[in-house]
């Protein structure tokens, strides 16, 4: 208790926040070591905390066991917010409430009483108690052998961000997402020590940031730039119902065959070339010249947005129809063929099949998502669910095709006059009115990846 009351009082630092919202970084042992166990799973790549597990003396029979178990518990519910725009507000996941209580309480029986209910009581207990059997391990093999070094780096963190007053970026995504925030309610962050590592990872849901911190860190720059990235995540996710409402619109009355997907990916290329272009060039002292986002899309649209981004924070300027307009307009003119891309159109998709192995083989053809749904049945209600969406359309026959074309031809407008065999293997693409793709796979013999390259 004492070596946590320390820990604690170390840890726990407020920064002014527009004199009235605060940022409390801490750091959660809780939070660390459901993460650690979380590495720990066999379903995890290769990992730093996997690798001093499985040359620990803890690397026995018993608390593989407790790995697996805890592998399986379901904490994985999740909940819409159906009066938004469809995409437009992220669902909530108690995965995230979860991490959440981890971070805001200051001990297990706390943490049970925030989260039964969201939580069965049985799963509930069973992950309190897989985290206690957890706790000593974590910190003999992580925590203890690098507290000195992570303790500096929290240390100068903070002091980092007070001298080049990190506040005042969060008040400038307000004003351009035209997102509001409740000064009372305060961001938690949460950082964990991350040892023999190049790199960092980062997250942000609710009112929590959380990061693992490589022991060596030397780029503040590139952590609060991140770290801003998800920050902006959380503005543009908490931006009112009407200012969803109007940007909804935005899109959709513009006549750019390229708007859906223009939209599809504005949430990632804000934050990128607000995070990753406007604050690291601020913090710098000069524009990232590398990559700023790993994915090519999101990379290369952020770039291309980024004068027309600091054009209205340099204005104050609200994100408005003019901005959305001329977004779009830069996708179009700079990206046309973007739109047909499988690997741009699939990182959104909605997925209708008779078998559940197509969901595994696609998953392998196109790994990054950024937001998917997937149904075991082709019926004129999963059709007319699917429609709702502004998604890309996956729809896989294999069963009855004959009987499965026909319902698709009397669902879609667009092939009301499409003329294919059902006893010949196709795969068609069509731009829908929505400006969706609708991808539609015909297969007698081949596999879903052999179907997928007959895609022009």
């Amino acid at each position: 208790m004492k070596n946590k009351f320390l820990i604690s009082l170390l840890f726990l630092t407020t920064l002014a926040f527009a004199q009235k919202a605060t940022f409390k970084i801490k750091y959660s042992e809780q939070l660390a070591v459901f993460v650690f166990l979380q590495n720990l799973s066999e379903n995890y790549p290769e990992n730093v905390f996997k690798t001093e597990f499985q040359k620990s003396k803890y690397n026995t029979e018993k608390f593989r066991t407790i790995i697996s178990n805890f592998d399986k518990l379901n904490i994985y519910y999740s909940y819409p917010f159906d009066e938004y725009p469809f995409g437009s507000k992220k669902t909530m996941q108690t995965e995230d409430l979860v991490k959440k209580n981890l971070i805001e309480t200051n001990n297990l029986t706390e943490f049970k009483l925030r989260s039964i209910g969201f939580i069965p009581s049985k799963t509930l207990s069973d992950f309190a108690e897989s985290i206690v059997e957890f706790t000593p391990i974590y910190n003999e093999l992580i925590y203890n052998p690098n507290k000195e070094k992570f303790e500096k780096q929290v240390e100068e963190i903070t002091k980092y961000s007070n001298e080049h007053t990190i506040e005042n970026y969060f008040q400038i995504g307000l004003l351009f997402y035209n997102s509001g925030w409740d000064n009372s309610i305060p961001f938690e962050i949460a950082f964990y020590p991350l040892p023999n590592s190049q790199g960092f990872t980062a997250q942000a849901f609710c009112n929590n940031f959380i990061s693992a911190v490589q022991t060596d860190l030397k780029s503040h720059k590139d952590l609060f730039s991140v770290m801003l990235h998800e920050t902006y995540h959380i503005i543009y996710d908490e931006q009112s119902l009407a200012v969803k409402t109007d940007i909804d619109r935005y899109f959709k009355e513009n006549k750019s065959k390229c708007s859906n997907y223009a939209y599809q990916l504005m949430n990632e290329a804000l934050a990128t070339a607000l995070g990753n272009g406007y604050v690291y060039g601020k913090l710098d002292g000069q524009i990232d010249s590398g990559d700023w986002y790993n994915k090519k899309y999101i990379n290369l649209m952020a770039k291309q947005i980024y004068p027309l981004v600091t054009a209205y924070i340099d204005q104050k300027k609200p994100m408005d129809k003019n901005f959305i307009d001329n977004y779009i307009s830069l996708y179009e003119t700079n990206f046309p063929e973007w739109i047909n891309e499988l690997n741009n159109i699939m990182s959104y998709r909605y997925v209708l099949t008779e078998n559940a192995e197509d969901i595994n083989a696609i998953r392998k053809l196109y790994r990054y998502r950024s937001r998917t749904e997937e149904e075991y049945e082709i019926t004129k209600s999963s059709i007319e669910k699917m429609k709702k969406t502004s998604l890309t359309k996956v729809i896989i026959i294999s069963k009855n095709n004959s009987e499965k074309i026909k319902l698709l031809k009397s669902e879609f407008t667009e092939l009301k006059n499409w003329k294919v065999n059902a006893n010949q293997e196709f795969a068609n693409k069509i731009l829908l009115d929505d400006k969706s793709q609708l991808i539609v796979l015909n297969q007698k013999n081949s596999t879903i990846e052999e179907l997928f390259k007959l895609i022009k």
